[in-house]
């Protein structure tokens, strides 16, 4: 089972997320080119080696119409209303990011991920990282969601790493994924609420039923942001589980600590899936109309399975009717059921355990004299296979006024 592990000795913050998961591409420089193609106005992602305690990895900054804006690698990031600014940060980076950028809403950051040239799954899950953080804000500051306004979480670099570190996932595409448990240091940090205690409200509230450790280090450690990603994402927080390492990732922090490495470590490989298997969760509808059932299967996808699919079936009294059938994560299965039952006619489910193979996948952008076209690349097994996304050739295909298949011809004779 292909499985991605996050080390977060040293708590975690976007960017260094983003930052380690780009070393495990296979294509590193490819996907930080790709990433800066996607349509974020004013924004130039750069990735650099660089070393931490003599350990070599990645460090990624953002920078914003040619300027860095300051570094979020263990700098607390969190909404308007709940403002937290580190002791090492420079008064002047505060006063410049208190007055020049705006405060968005959760509706104002949701529409800047929709206008994104990125796949709807990592649209969907980028969204979904921000509710959660809004989420969180809403309960420490007893407001609405859509009364939050997000300022440094809402700014167009944090906006960038989130969104990275969701396409990053979605391309590597793991079986499962696990995070050890989660350092966030401690003491104080100095927030427009007076003097809090670390982690700071909004980022305990995230790492709710998260197992976490104060660590030997004084400071904030883990970000709202790194906090909310390694939740959406993590099946289980434990110890590096049994698995054969393929590849080892590591996300340099811009902070130094003289105690340790500034750093996040992912390593992808293989385990025997005994820390997560596949679950099939299927029931029978015949009192569904047509439209209710194709909505709730989308909704079920957006909601985190990995394939959602229907059958036709004769049910009792002779009646038509569809066999839905789900596949998640099996530490996913309470979240499923419960979308399940919500979006369904059904008053029971059956589920099945099984195991699941895939080939590796990656996607690339390749130049045609038609647009550009992106290529979904899976191999493993002695096996290679390039499919093109289907939105670019129907869009060649409307714009030529041609079919499908003769826009498929087109896009390969131009290769």
């Amino acid at each position: 089972m292909k499985t991605l592990y996050f080390d977060c000795p040293m708590g975690a913050a976007g960017d260094m997320l983003m930052s380690a998961l780009i070393e495990l591409h296979p294509d590193p420089a490819g996907f930080v080119s790709h990433m800066n193609k996607i349509g974020f106005n004013g924004i130039i992602i750069k990735s650099e080696r660089t070393t931490s305690y003599g350990i070599s990895g990645t460090r990624t900054r953002v920078m914003i119409d040619g300027h860095e804006e300051g570094s979020h690698s263990h700098h607390h990031s969190s909404s308007h209303e709940h403002h937290h600014e580190h002791r090492h940060e420079h008064e002047h980076e505060h006063n410049y990011h208190h007055h020049h950028h705006p405060h968005r809403t959760l509706n104002d950051i949701e529409a800047v991920i929709r206008a994104l040239d990125i796949p709807d799954k990592v649209k969907t899950d980028a969204m979904n990282v921000y509710r959660m953080i809004a989420d969180a804000e809403s309960v420490v500051h007893g407001k609405e969601v859509v009364d939050i306004h997000f300022h440094e979480v809402g700014r167009r670099d944090a906006i960038a790493d989130i969104v990275g570190v969701c396409s990053l996932i979605h391309e590597l595409s793991p079986d499962v994924i696990i995070s050890s448990p989660v350092c966030v240091g401690f003491g104080t940090v100095s927030t427009a609420h007076g003097i809090l205690s670390v982690p700071a409200p909004a980022t305990a509230r995230i790492l709710k039923d998260v197992p976490v450790y104060s660590g030997s280090i004084e400071g904030e450690l883990c970000t709202p942001t790194g906090a909310a990603l390694l939740k959406y994402f993590a099946n289980k927080f434990i110890r590096m589980p049994l698995m054969s390492i393929e590849k080892t990732g590591y996300g340099i922090g811009s902070r130094k600590y003289e105690q340790a490495p500034n750093c996040v470590r992912a390593i992808l490989g293989e385990s025997d899936g005994s820390e997560g298997g596949i679950l099939d969760i299927c029931c029978n509808l015949d009192d569904m109309t047509a439209e209710a059932v194709g909505y709730a299967t989308k909704a079920i996808l957006d909601g985190g399975a990995l394939d959602v699919f229907t059958i036709p079936v004769g049910m009792k009294k002779d009646r038509p009717g569809v066999l839905l059938s789900v596949l998640c994560k099996a530490q996913d299965k309470d979240k499923i059921l419960r979308l399940v039952f919500k979006h369904t006619s059904t008053i029971g489910v059956r589920e099945y355990s099984c195991k699941r193979y895939t080939l590796d996948r990656t996607e690339r952008v390749i130049q045609t004299k038609y647009g550009p076209v992106r290529e979904k690349i899976s191999s493993g097994y002695g096996i290679t296979k390039i499919k093109p996304e289907y939105e670019d050739i129907a869009r060649i295909a409307k714009e030529n006024n041609i079919s499908v298949s003769e826009a498929v011809d087109l896009y390969r004779n131009d290769k």
